[in-house]
């Protein structure tokens, strides 16, 4: 009984988080006309569970899943390599000034995006890049970015240092002490740093809308964005871009629930050691 308050807090918690998904799916289900009643009739009947094809058709969304899937997967990987390298020579090489540099690459998370949006754009102006995946690919190579460098290289510090040395002693460089040792040993840091990568990258709205001009080219967020526009009597079609909308949050939603253990593993295990 001592735990039945907090018990009430965790349910009163869930039940408002789940509302506005249950409300899409509500939505989702029903036909145009019943998306704007008041009051709102949440248990639509019968439920229009061919919204999802109708919705789908609506828009190329075939192409817009396989540009998404090349760019999440493309930059999950580059963001991943490159983060757990950067990582590695924080966490495990002693040279002069590394604290001094890790402290300047915490710095650069206090950066807005916003600062960095002008320059950068002029920069892939000038490379050729606009209307072309690279923007949205190539950085990913070059560090992975402040957060996960500073997960990862958090992780690394955890594992013991005589594994480096017992490596050493049979002969192993530290690139295949990185390989063979560290990147086994951090697998649960390094699905932490997959699974904020995957929800980043196929949910990424502002990148794709700012470098991407051609429709063949779009990702799902912007052809949500297209669904949201007034079609025929002047309304959105609400029950198709919640049909959608659905589909596009489904594989986050089913990989979050299938790696959350190792989700949960990585953020706790990164704060053992300072």
């Amino acid at each position: 009984m001592k735990y039945l308050g907090i018990y009430l807090i965790v349910i009163s918690g869930v039940i408002i988080i789940l509302i506005p998904l249950l409300w899409m799916l509500s939505t989702a289900l029903k036909p145009l006309g019943e998306t704007l009643l008041f009051p709102p009739k949440w248990v639509p009947t019968p439920p229009q569970w061919s919204n999802f094809i109708n919705g789908w058709k609506a828009l190329p969304f075939n192409i817009f899943l396989k540009n998404t899937l090349i760019i999440t997967f493309t930059a999950l990987l580059g963001q991943v390599l490159s983060s757990s390298l950067v990582a590695y020579g924080f966490a495990r090489f002693r040279a002069p000034g590394k604290d001094l540099l890790f402290l300047i690459l915490l710095g650069t998370m206090m950066i807005p995006e916003q600062v960095r949006l002008i320059p950068i754009y002029i920069l892939f102006r000038i490379l050729g890049w606009i209307n072309t995946f690279k923007p949205l690919i190539i950085p990913a190579y070059f560090g992975g970015g402040a957060f996960s460098i500073f997960l990862l290289r958090q992780f690394f510090m955890t594992i013991p240092f005589e594994y480096d040395e017992a490596a050493k002693i049979d002969g192993c460089n530290s690139f295949w002490i990185y390989l063979k040792i560290i990147l086994p040993l951090s697998k649960p840091a390094l699905t932490t740093i997959a699974i904020f990568s995957f929800m980043g990258y196929w949910n990424d709205f502002m990148g794709p809308l700012i470098y991407l001009h051609s429709p063949e080219k779009y990702t799902l967020s912007l052809g949500l964005r297209m669904m949201n526009v007034p079609a025929e009597g002047g309304l959105v079609p609400w029950h198709y871009l919640m049909a959608v909308s659905l589909l596009v949050v489904l594989p986050c939603i089913l990989i979050f629930f299938f790696a959350q253990k190792y989700f949960i593993q990585g953020v706790v295990v990164t704060g053992l050691k300072e």
